[in-house]
């Protein structure tokens, strides 16, 4: 049989052998998230009411906030909807190497908006003091903000072990030792992440603080110096864990499975839009 021909024998939109029609895998996700957007709703509704009968002598979001830095970070998580859009295409038409680059790419913009989301907390509790107990408004915030960067969280590993998953060796791999080879592959991924939001935010924190780049550029090598280090040892074990194999048992027949990652992951996005719509936008209107 040719790949053309098998390619046409798989329908990604229709299961026959279930009586809704709908593939089992995507119909608990859509349940799932239709819990899922009940919770978040009330979360959302509950700041929008506490927003409109505020306390008195209360903190002014508008001195808060940074629409700027989170304009920056929604635009992110747009584009690594749009990434994870590809991957799930990729897979579906039997592109094992452009869905990984895709997955790749999607975690990445993940870590950058978690990124902003925690230099955002930083900056409001040390410099803005609204912490979760001083303010019904950093009550609010923190914990509708926070549950949805925990939701991005939980969506970066599970990217994460989808991308490892597509390593797995096919029928008749010499490879004996998968399971603890790509668990390392996935503590090295993650750690190079980590290690680069480290990173990032270490170089953030030196140019506030210092009075010039010379002295930022100083300070930020000599408290990063370690963080950056492992971040080049993380990758190349990355590269090496990644390196081609032979056959791999992941293909176009996995196609569910990365979707129905992709359903939770544009998910994620939509309550992030509301979110931002919600809290920081209608602030300024």
């Amino acid at each position: 049989m040719s790949s053309h021909a098998a390619s046409a024998s798989i329908d990604h939109h229709h299961d026959p052998s279930t009586s809704t029609g709908i593939p089992n895998k995507k119909l608990l996700m859509w349940a799932f998230l239709a819990s899922d957007c009940m919770f978040f709703g009330v979360l959302i509704a509950t700041h929008l009411v506490y927003r409109l009968h505020p306390p008195a002598g209360g903190l002014d979001p508008k001195a808060v906030f940074s629409v700027e830095l989170t304009s920056f970070s929604t635009f992110i998580l747009l584009m690594s909807s749009l990434m994870m859009a590809l991957a799930v295409t990729a897979i579906q038409k039997g592109n094992v190497r452009s869905c990984r680059w895709s997955l790749l790419t999607t975690i990445f913009f993940g870590m950058i908006f978690l990124g902003c989301q925690v230099y955002e907390f930083q900056h409001f509790v040390v410099d803005k003091k609204m912490t979760l107990s001083n303010s019904l408004l950093g009550t609010t915030f923190y914990t509708l903000t926070g549950t949805h960067g925990c939701h991005v969280a939980i969506g970066v590993l599970w990217l994460t072990l989808m991308y490892v998953r597509t390593f797995k060796p096919g029928a008749g791999s010499a490879q004996r030792t998968w399971l603890s080879h790509q668990l390392l592959h996935a503590v090295a991924l993650l750690a190079f992440l980590g290690l680069c939001l480290k990173v990032t935010l270490g170089l953030v924190h030196a140019i506030q603080v210092e009075p010039s780049l010379g002295a930022a550029a100083g300070h930020f090598v000599k408290a990063e110096f370690l963080a950056m280090a492992g971040a080049l040892a993380a990758l190349g074990a990355c590269v090496w864990f990644a390196r081609p194999r032979g056959p791999v048992a992941f293909g176009e027949a996995n196609a569910i499975d990365v979707e129905s990652m992709g359903l939770y992951w544009h998910f994620v996005d939509i309550v992030w839009i509301v979110i931002f719509t919600a809290v920081y936008l209608l602030e300024y209107l």
